[in-house]
This record gives C-alpha cells, structure tokens and sequence, in this order.
C-alpha cells in the first residue's frame, strides 16, 4: 500500500481498510466485503485494550554525573548505568532476567552501532562494550552476538574490531555482508546507483527503484539492540533510532537524502517486518549531546549530558533527542534549523511507535 494512503485508513480487526465511502458504489460489492469482514473478524479477534498498540510509550533516563571524565566515558560508570536502566526498564529485580526478558540464548543478537562520526561523536565503544557484556552475562554465547553497522572501515575507525578478541563476537558490516536479493523495498524513486549497491551496474526496467536488506539481517540476526548517539541531523533533525537503522540496514539510500523522500522511506522501511519486528532494544548514547554537524564530530558544538536512555518505543527516543538538541541549539545561540519533522509523525502512522510528547512518560534515575 502506498504510504500516502497511510494517512486514510483504519485497522479493523487486523483488516485494513480506507476511510471511503462504499455506499455510492457497487450496493453488491459492497456486501461482499462486508461479507469478508465479517469471516476475516470471526478468524482474528479486534483490537481490544490488549492487543492495541499501546497509548503511551515509556523511556528510563539514567545520568551519572561522574560517567566521564575530560569527556572520556568510565567504563565502570557506563556499566552501573546500563544495568540499572534495564532492571527498572524490565521491572526485574535480576539482571539476567532482565536481559533475558527481551533477547533468549537461541537468539542471534545484533548490538547496532552508529560508528562513522568517529569514536567521540558517534556511539561510545564504552556503552556497547557494557551491553555486549551483560548479554554474555545473560548466557547469550558470544558466537551469537554480532556488533555491526553499515561499512567495516568504520567500524575499525571507531576501534569496534578490539571487540572480537575482547569479547569473542563477530563485528561486521552490512555492505560487506552482502545485500539479499529476495528481501526489499520498493519505491518509484530512482536513484544513482553506487558501487556497493546489489544493482550496481545492472541495466534494465526497474533498476534503481529497490533497496535491498542486508543478509546480516535476512539470514543471521533475530534480534536488534540499537544503540544510536544523540546526534543532530540536518535533514531528519536527530541521527537516531530511526535515521541510523534504516540507512545501515539497506542500500540505495542515496535516493532518499532530501527530507520529503527521508521523511516517507524512513519508517517504511523500518515498518518491513524483517527489520522493525526484530528491535527488542533502543538505547541512546546521549553521554554527549552534539547540537551541530550532522556526521562529523565536532565536540565544540555540544553538551555533556550524561546520560543513557532507553526504551522499547525507538520513535519516542528521537523525538525526545530532537528537543534536546533544540534546547542546547539554542543555548549556544545557534538558529533552530527549520527542519521537516514529517518522518516521526509518518512513523506513528504505521505504529512503529509514539510521536506525541504528551504520551512520552520519562522515568529519570540517578546514579547508585
């Protein structure tokens, strides 16, 4: 279904269906999709109260104020604060049950970094060291964690790749993986096809119009934890849960680099069950909050917030940091940048999560 009829339809006991009216066409047509509700509803129950998509979301904010030091992450900070946020986040008085209540030892775990701003700008090796940690903790084998992000360079750049001897995980990334030519997203939108793309090269009817998703995810991860840096964006106004997945996730994205076409892509992309379904966890780095720069890092333009965030709602996250990185624009005196904002609401259209601050519910923990 096109994303712009998002906007006019209504689920109805699993079934989709467009806000028109039926009544001034075909009388008998329109019984016979009645007729087809009515079965389609005897064989999935409606939306209730408890198969609803929840009405508010929920996000722990946890802050050290001795997280770091000359704005270098404690490890052993980082490390308090990432348990204690999942234990309240899971409401489980355990730490491997907390972890356990989102991930399971079958499962192969993807720990997602944003690694190309740099290791002081992008994710902190600091916080996803904590996590790879408790995962293995939780009995998670460390064959069956992959660190990963979109190029291998930079990940190696951030010092990502210390983790396979560190840890014994696989740190990998996505272009390198391969893209699977069974699993896409679908756009009339062409774009100038680059080197890493699957259809590079290709010629013919089509070409262009697809962005493939990553085998890492096709054939090997089952389960997401998203770890994204509070970072600003200059067309999506935060590099966030939303922006860093989707563009690490598939290729022929250049074709997306305005903010109408990121705006549409964005969610839909994450929508794609493959990819949306299989996030158990969304943490930002928001230990520094950079209000300026977009990719690079640039520590003249930011705050030291720290803090760690976390939810299970990635769109609740980013329009969280959005406001943040306003504030701290303009206490630095820097113009707001007039950006369109449109990805987040189109987001909570297809139920990816919430939008509206208003149903944003902040817990805030401090240190031990």
């Amino acid at each position: 279904m096109d994303f712009l009829e998002v906007e006019r339809i209504m689920r109805i006991g699993g079934t989709v269906r467009r806000q028109r009216p039926l009544w001034g066409q075909n009388f008998g047509l329109f019984l016979c999709l009645l007729a087809l509700l009515v079965c389609h509803a005897n064989a999935e129950p409606p939306l209730t109260a408890s198969n609803a998509p929840p009405s508010t979301a929920r996000v722990v904010i946890v802050q050290d104020p001795f997280a770091m030091e000359k704005l270098i992450p404690v490890p052993d900070k980082i490390q308090a604060m990432v348990d204690r946020a999942m234990t309240n986040l899971t409401a489980k008085s355990d730490l491997v049950e907390a972890w356990r209540s989102i991930v399971s030892t079958q499962d192969i775990v993807g720990v997602k970094v944003f690694s190309s701003p740099g290791p002081n700008s992008g994710t902190r090796s600091a916080v996803a060291a904590a996590v790879v940690k408790d995962l293995i903790a939780a009995g998670i084998p460390p064959r069956h964690i992959i660190l990963w992000d979109r190029q291998s360079i930079d990940l190696r750049l951030a010092g990502y790749f210390e983790f396979e001897e560190r840890f014994g995980i696989r740190v990998a990334g996505s272009i390198e993986a391969g893209y699977d030519d069974k699993t896409f997203y679908e756009t009339p939108l062409l774009g100038n096809l680059s080197w890493s793309d699957l259809e590079f090269g290709k010629k013919g009817p089509g070409i262009g119009r697809k962005s493939y998703v990553t085998k890492l995810i096709t054939k090997e991860i089952t389960k997401i934890i998203n770890i994204s840096p509070m970072m600003h964006h200059n067309l999506t106004g935060v590099a966030g849960n939303l922006y860093t997945l989707t563009v690490g996730s598939v290729d022929n994205t250049l074709r997306f680099e305005n903010e109408a076409s990121l705006a549409r892509a964005v969610p839909e992309i994450y929508a794609l069950p493959v990819l949306g379904d299989r996030v158990a966890l969304n943490i930002v780095d928001a230990l520094i909050c950079q209000y300026e720069g977009q990719d690079r890092g640039l520590l003249h333009y930011s705050s030291s917030l720290y803090e760690l965030r976390f939810s299970r709602d990635p769109v609740a996250l980013d329009v969280l940091s959005l406001q943040e990185i306003d504030r701290e624009r303009q206490a630095a005196g820097i113009t707001t940048t007039i950006t369109n904002l449109e990805l987040y609401p189109n987001a909570s259209l297809l139920e990816i999560g919430i939008s509206d601050p208003k149903r944003i519910k902040v817990e805030r923990i401090g240190a031990e």
